[in-house]
């Protein structure tokens, strides 16, 4: 009966989303207002990560059953989105029409079309592992102690398993590593469902992942589905328990790391979580999603990025209602969201991989990497069109950064256009001057955060 109310509240207050050139000067600011779900606040996020708009700064509130939401986004290059003829036809909801060069545009107004009409709200269950019938491909979910030379075995193991690799994600962190590989069957391209083929493929994997002295349970899953990737990472890390930071080999620069605290609200029954730290894409969503999927509602929240550094405050209660009221808990979201925002922090240089796509290139490539003694920290592989597009963050196998030398060598054998250096505008330094300053700790609803409330009350 409750979900038939719910569905009705939705109902006769659908969702509205108003994406305005106007309000702000360097940035298009997209604004949600909505009956408020658990979990559509990373929703909303997602969707934004997704289409590689970057979030600079952000006003969220959710109290009283309703959630008002304001996004200033730009593109990679830090511009606002200019065509006022796309954003026309973003905001006219109504898409006879949709030329190749607006296919990014096409996504984005389809997609808030759907959290209009209400089509968005998906079960929880679903919205968190992202899980869809799917004959295109099989997805290999992976889990172990790292080392270098890992993903250089994994591939060389499904290359000769006769699996093509269509694309992947893998992230290392506190000594463990996690990716989701997805693959088809080398000869006809399409997924792997024999079971006998898909447990032998499980059991020589799982012996790579084990390695000689993993302490830890290596595991592999598989499934046909469609799995939103980045969240399923930030799952399986966090199952795998990479926040705990004992027996770590390498000294820390704490300067360096993130800076999380929890603060007691009394007055209004909140735990506040403060984070600052570096600024990079796609930070909003590492974070979010770790408080969404540890069963934490962000009731109200302010994000703020500057050139360098990027800060966040949020208003949390668990779900039950009930704010943070143990030590034990406090220290467990802090180290959980610190995993969450050093996970994909771009340790390491930079490598993008361009070229003709071949069953067993990366395979080829990572094998390269290990005889060069590259300890690959993260990596994307993509196909596209025939063409595969692969980066790798590199390090050598004690962390540190690799010889220029040894980096010329290396294009040289695999070709100087196909693997290049690639700057990330991100980690670029910038002056003093450009950081950010973050807002003042304090409560929420006094000055600063006041000042949030009527900047949300002025895009209405």
């Amino acid at each position: 009966m409750d979900d038939e109310y719910a569905k009705f509240i939705r109902r006769m207050n659908p969702p509205r989303v108003i994406i305005d050139n106007d309000a702000c000067e360097n940035a298009t600011v997209i604004k949600v207002d909505s009956v408020n779900k658990h979990g559509i606040l990373l929703e909303v996020v997602q969707v934004l990560t997704d289409l590689n708009l970057v979030i600079v700064k952000a006003y969220i509130s959710s109290d009283g059953g309703w959630l008002m939401d304001v996004f200033n986004v730009t593109d990679h290059d830090g511009k606002k989105l200019k065509d006022e003829e796309v954003i026309k036809y973003i905001k006219k909801k109504n898409f006879p029409w949709h030329p190749p060069d607006l296919f990014h545009w096409f996504r984005l107004s389809t997609i808030m079309q759907s959290l209009e009409t209400g089509s968005f709200f998906f079960p929880s269950m679903r919205s968190s592992v992202g899980m869809m019938p799917s004959k295109e491909h099989t997805s290999i979910e992976l889990t172990g102690t790292d080392r270098p030379g890992l993903l250089s075995e994994v591939s060389a193991v499904l290359t000769d398993l006769r699996c093509n690799v269509v694309s992947a994600e893998v992230w290392t962190h506190n000594e463990r590593a996690a990716a989701v590989v997805h693959v088809t069957d080398e000869s006809t391209r399409c997924a792997i469902e024999d079971p006998k083929r898909l447990s032998t493929i499980k059991e020589l994997l799982c012996n790579v992942l084990r390695g000689n002295n993993d302490l830890k349970t290596a595991k592999m899953t598989v499934s046909l589905g469609v799995t939103h990737r980045e969240r399923r990472l930030h799952q399986m890390m966090f199952a795998d328990r990479d926040y705990e930071r004992i027996g770590m080999g390498k000294v820390e620069d704490k300067g360096s790391r993130p800076h999380v605290a929890l603060l007691d609200c009394f007055e209004k029954d909140y735990t506040v979580v403060t984070m600052t730290c570096k600024d990079r894409p796609k930070l909003l969503f590492d974070t979010v999603c770790t408080l969404t999927d540890m069963q934490y509602v962000v009731f109200h929240g302010t994000v703020d990025t500057g050139r360098m550094e990027a800060y966040q405050e949020y208003y949390i209660r668990h779900v039950d209602g009930v704010p943070i009221n143990s030590e034990a808990e406090r220290q467990r979201v802090t180290l959980c969201l610190e995993a969450a925002i050093e996970r994909r922090a771009s340790e390491g240089l930079e490598l993008e991989l361009r070229t003709d796509d071949r069953v067993g290139l990366l395979s080829d490539i990572t094998r390269i990497f290990r005889e060069n003694s590259f300890c690959i920290k993260r990596a994307e592989i993509s196909t596209k069109g025939g063409k595969a597009i692969d980066t790798f963050y590199v390090t050598d196998v004690s962390g540190n950064p690799i010889d220029p030398k040894t980096i010329d060598s290396i294009r040289r054998q695999i070709g100087q256009t196909i693997l290049r250096v690639k700057q990330n505008p991100f980690l670029s330094p910038k002056s003093p001057q450009e950081t950010t300053t973050g807002f003042l700790f304090g409560n929420f609803f006094k000055a600063r955060s006041l000042q949030s409330f009527r900047l949300i009350r002025s895009y209405s």
